[in-house]
């Protein structure tokens, strides 16, 4: 027997061990030779990395963690957050002893929150397992009112992967971008990173085979990718070997900043959601990876209807280059959602937006990617009593939405409302549900109920010294619940 022979054997019988249940799992207990659906449960574990969130001795972080109560999966679990510098020493010790989390949760529908000040606050790595693992959301938010970038940059930390598109990327004057790389795994991780501007490709060895160590974080300043500047970028960032989160964390030295997420996966039809009613400035980066050129129906779902923006009705990408065009003041004092769909041949996309509010000096910018829709359930963290926005869109059939505020960091009870969002329209909730008895900080969830499809992004702003700092995440779904599909003995695998 050679040693290809045998290594097919323990597969086949490991793999008989794991799933001998389902294979005899028929409804009258002889087993189903038809095809079944796969059943989805709760997820038994979670990951989620926080990027380092500012270099400005005047930044205030804030934290905030929540797991939305659910049905089902275990019993008890554990949710926190370890500073990437520490999580080396999180291993068990001689001395038996085992650094302390920087947050921890504890059950889910309570959410936590902790506080970090100055430029000193690390990149932190966060697990949940058991019932706090379905649904986990953390969320940080910084603030400062001096410098570049000056203003509100929020992140939802993401799970680790190994592909992410950024469209609405810069290296332009004045500007400074870096990707935050984090490996929260026990092996090294090796990323390329590749730029593309309007006229293609940015030719760069720089970006090519980036070490990320395990347990770290690296920035990388885009500038030092380009051969020159460029006002607008599309990054792709791909792991070689390992994972990584990534996000990128955009400065201006005028018009502020904040962290551009990944956009969703490429796709022929893209819904970016929650453009501010008084956006001052709007410009839309898209990218078509493809072969292919990409022509776009440019429309804006309104609180009315579907409309088309006059002198901006379509969008022409070609394959491999950036396109980016200014939309002004698109919404015209109503908040709105850009809609994007093929005018003709469907060729898949990526695209985000940059919305600027305010004038003069005290403009503040934020970003708004393509995402997907909420699906089951979406939660973001950290609301306030005041300065939170809620932006629902259905851009196809209406749709009926539950919206549940969680308890507060601090004690509250929570409270729900359920809204129509009729098809082709954003829903702007200016007073989204807040938890009676609010102390701190709460999480918000949505959960459509009927209809079509929903898109959600929250934001979160203040004003301060008249800047209106503001900040806006999208809610894709958070995938608390994993397809578990059904499975046989099929030892056929063994023969040649």
């Amino acid at each position: 027997m050679n040693r290809t022979t045998q290594s097919l054997i323990a597969v086949a019988v490991a793999l008989g061990a794991v799933t001998g249940f389902a294979a005899f799992g028929g409804r009258d207990g002889t087993g189903d030779d038809g095809a079944k659906s796969a059943a989805h449960q709760p997820v038994e574990r979670t990951s989620l990395l926080c990027p380092v969130p500012s270099g400005s001795d005047l930044a205030e972080t804030s934290y905030t963690a929540y797991t939305p109560k659910g049905s089902g999966g275990a019993a008890k679990g554990t949710a926190e957050l370890v500073p990437v510098t520490k999580a080396l020493t999180d291993a068990p010790k001689d001395d038996g002893k085992k650094t302390k989390p920087f947050l921890t949760q504890k059950a889910p529908g309570e959410p936590v929150a902790g506080e970090e000040s100055g430029a000193e606050a690390p990149a932190l790595i966060g697990t949940a397992d058991g019932a706090l693992a379905p649904g986990w959301t953390v969320q940080q938010t910084t603030t400062y009112a001096a410098g570049s970038g000056r203003g509100m940059q929020g992140a939802n930390c993401t799970a680790p992967d190994t592909d992410f598109w950024f469209p609405g990327a810069s290296t332009a004057k004045g500007r400074s971008d870096y990707i935050h790389l984090t490996n929260p795994d026990d092996s090294a991780a090796v990323v390329d990173v590749e730029l593309f501007g309007p006229d293609g490709e940015v030719t760069s060895q720089v970006g090519d085979s980036i070490q990320v160590q395990p347990h770290s974080s690296v920035p990388v300043l885009l500038s030092t990718l380009a051969d020159k500047q460029y006002p607008n970028l599309t990054m792709h960032v791909t792991a070689r070997s390992g994972r990584v989160a990534a996000a990128v964390q955009s400065s201006d030295d005028k018009l502020g900043g904040d962290w551009l997420p990944a956009s969703a996966d490429p796709a022929d039809s893209l819904v970016l959601p929650g453009i501010p009613k008084d956006a001052t400035s709007v410009r839309l980066v898209a990218y078509a990876p493809g072969a292919e050129d990409a022509d776009l129906k440019v429309q804006l779902a309104s609180p009315t209807g579907t409309i088309t923006p006059a002198g901006h009705e379509s969008l022409q990408v070609k394959s491999g280059m950036t396109a980016a065009v200014d939309l002004d003041d698109v919404t015209k004092g109503e908040a709105g959602s850009l809609l994007l769909t093929p005018t003709d041949k469907a060729v898949p996309v990526v695209a985000a937006l940059r919305v600027t509010r305010g004038k003069g000096s005290k403009q503040e910018t934020a970003f708004i990617p393509a995402t997907e829709a909420v699906g089951t359930r979406a939660t973001v963290a950290d609301n306030r009593a005041k300065g939170s926005v809620l932006s629902l869109v259905a851009p196809g059939k209406s749709a009926r939405v539950k919206v549940t505020a969680s308890a507060g960091t601090e004690g509250g009870t929570p409270a729900s409302k359920t809204y129509t969002v009729k098809g082709g329209t954003t829903l702007e909730i200016d007073h989204p549900p807040v938890p009676s008895g609010l102390k701190g900080a709460y999480a918000l969830t949505v959960e459509p109920v009927s209809g079509g499809e929903v898109r959600a992004s929250r934001m979160l702003s203040r004003t301060d010294e008249g800047i209106p700092m503001f900040t806006v995440q999208t809610l894709p779904d958070d995938r608390g619940t994993v397809a578990v599909p059904t499975a046989e003995r099929d030892l056929s695998v063994l023969q040649k």
